[in-house]
This record gives structure tokens, C-alpha cells and sequence, in this order.
């Protein structure tokens, strides 16, 4: 504390002259409203939480092929002999559940009718939904960015037909969509089977790219239409900076925190909708899914029979989408300050 000669405290008049410093005199480090969301994100327990599960997921996305190699699982067997030895007389496993006792050769027992591994099929079922969730996030996302700092941007003209655009594509039906696309991808690519599984996998990412990005490009126009009549905005205009550059370098730094918020929404249901599709028939082909074990384990009537051949993949899904919904609505309250606690 300091004390002037007439004994007056003017440690206040100090600080006030130095707005950067405390009444101790210490420096005071300014945060910036992503280093306050992340701090906020830091003490979420449950955010964490989801984190370190969703992390766990990609993880074994990535290392399929190593973590297979390591629990010595194989998504098919070897031969057709090995596949006749691993099944009884009516299609259910000769080893492991559901009616032998567990065995670590096969951790999640033996598809039945067919004698895949179950571990190898969940693992590499995991891949798929988390690359078909991730790539197809990501596209929509720079889409929906896009054609939202356009369409808010533009004006005359112009904008009217960007609207446009993202009107027609909200009204077009996206299950419709899906279940045209997926005949004809198989009919084209019939005669090609090395072609068809790469087909059928950026098909559903086109699909779930194409019918994702228009709410976030009507959120993101919404922004624009407001932050375009700003000071700094029409300032650049006035002494010429180029149109790209205000969307780049003015617009796009202010959107940030909606685009992490729609994308960290976007990816459960992204999962979901692979899921959903492949349980239909319309999703990838020729590799493990998750919708798609689901879909046979279901049709086949083993949910009384063999309950493990549908919980593992059921609880698969569950625990990512939920792990991911609670992530993004954590981030959603960490970087939206009217929902902050």
C-alpha cells in the first residue's frame, strides 16, 4: 500500500493510472472469450468425461488393423473350412456365446451364419461411423460456411438466390434421397466389386455432406447480416478492401464460435445417421458397420437368442452419441455467453 507524504492512501490513483496492474501491482493477464470458453470446458467434469470417451473411439477408429492384430481377431476367417468349423448344424457359433462358455479367441463370440469375429466387426465398425461422421461433418460444415457468409454478404440479386439455393435443398427429403441414391450406386458398380465398397462409402459422405450444411449456413447468415453493418465492416469497405478479405479476415474470426458449436452438434448425428442408414440397407457395402450387424442380427431374430451379437454395437452407438451430444452441449454453453454458467 502506498502512502503519500500527507498520509493519504493513493494506491487506487496508482492503479488507476496503471490500468494493467492490481492494487498489489502485479500485472493483469487478459483472456480472450475462447481462452475463458476452454478454461470453462477445463472445469466441466462431465465434458471431460465425454472427451476422454470420445477420444477413446477415434483412437480405436485409427488403430483397427493393430488393435485387431492385437486381440488376434479377424473380421472373416481364413478359409471356408475354418468358417464350417466355427458353426453348428444351424448357423450358431460351435465356440463361444451364446452357447458355450467364454473363450478369449473370440472376446464378443462369432456372427452366426456367417462366423465373423465380433470384436473385429465392432472395431472396424467403429472406424466406419467415425470416419463417415467426421468427413462428412467436416464437409458440411465448410459448406454451410460457405454459402452462409454468401448469402449474408450479398445483397440484391444475388443474395436472393443464394437463399434460394439453401431453401430448395432444406424442402428436398433426405431418407427419399438416400434410398434412390443406393440402387443406383449398386447397379452402376455391380460388374466392378473392387469399385463398389469405395462407391457406396463417398456416396453416404456426399449424401450426409449434402442434406448437413443448411442450418448452419442459415445461422451463419443470420450473423452476417447483423456484423455486416458494423463500424469495422464498412470501414474496410470504404478504403477497398476486397470482398474475400472481409470474409476471410473480418466476418469469418467472429463466427467461430457457432461453427464449433454446430460442429461438435453435427457429429452424433452423423453417427446416428450412418447407423440409421445402414440398418436400412442404404449405407456403405462390402465393410464392417455397426447399422449393418444391427440389421442382421435384427432380421435374423437373434435379440432373444444371442442378445450379444446386437448389445455390443447397440452400446457402441449409444455411448458415442451420447459422450458426443453432452460434449457439444458443453461447448455450446462454454463459448455462448447467455448460456454460460
Amino acid at each position: 500500500m502506498a502512502i503519500s507524504p500527507l498520509g493519504i492512501d493513493d494506491s487506487a490513483d496508482q492503479a488507476d493510472a496503471d490500468p494493467e496492474k492490481d492494487l498489489s501491482g502485479e500485472a493483469i493477464a487478459g483472456r480472450s472469450p475462447f481462452q475463458l470458453a476452454m478454461e470453462q470446458l477445463r472445469r466441466d467434469k462431465v465434458a471431460v468425461i465425454c472427451l476422454g470417451i470420445v477420444i477413446f473411439f477415434y483412437i480405436v477408429a485409427i488403430f483397427a488393423p493393430w488393435l485387431c492384430d492385437l486381440f488376434g481377431v479377424q473380421v472373416d476367417p481364413a478359409s471356408t473350412a475354418e468358417r464350417t468349423e466355427s458353426l453348428e448344424y444351424d448357423g450358431y457359433p460351435a465356440i463361444g456365446p451364446p452357447r458355450h462358455g467364454f473363450t478369449w479367441d473370440h472376446p464378443l463370440g462369432i456372427a452366426p451364419s456367417v462366423a465373423t469375429d465380433n470384436l473385429a466387426s465392432w472395431i472396424y465398425g467403429c472406424r466406419t461411423s467415425v470416419v463417415v461422421a467426421t468427413v462428412s461433418a467436416a464437409a458440411a460444415t465448410s459448406i454451410g460456411i460457405v454459402m452462409g457468409l454468401l448469402a449474408g454478404f450479398a445483397r440484391g440479386g444475388s443474395a436472393t438466390v443464394l437463399n434460394w439455393i439453401i431453401d430448395f435443398f432444406l424442402s428436398l427429403p433426405f431418407i427419399l434421397v438416400a434410398l434412390a441414391t443406393a440402387p443406383i450406386i449398386i447397379m452402376r458398380f455391380a460388374d466392378q466389386p473392387e469399385l463398389l465398397d469405395a462407391a457406396s462409402l463417398i456416396a453416404l459422405v456426399l449424401i450426409l455432406s449434402i442434406f448437413g450444411w443448411m442450418t448452419l449456413a442459415r445461422l451463419i447468415r443470420g450473423e452476417v447480416l447483423s456484423l455486416r453493418e458494423r463500424e469495422f465492416i464498412q470501414a474496410a469497405r470504404v478504403i477497398g478492401v476486397p470482398t474475400r478479405t472481409i470474409l476471410r479476415r473480418e466476418l469469418l474470426p467472429n463466427l467461430v464460435a457457432p461453427i464449433v458449436v454446430y460442429f461438435s452438434l453435427m457429429l452424433p448425428a452423423f453417427v446416428a445417421a450412418e447407423a440409421g442408414l445402414a440398418y436400412l440397407g442404404i449405407g456403405v457395402v462390402g465393410m464392417p458397420s455397426w447399422g449393418q450387424t444391427i440389421n442382421f442380427g435384427s432380421g435374423g431374430g437373434y435379440f432373444n437368442t444371442y442378445p450379444l451379437y446386437l448389445w455390443a454395437p447397440i452400446l457402441g452407438i449409444l455411448v458415442l452419441v451420447v459422450a458426443l451430444n453432452l460434449l457439444g452441449d458443453a461447448v455450446r454453453d462454454a463459448f455462448d455467453p447467455k448460456t454460460r454458467r
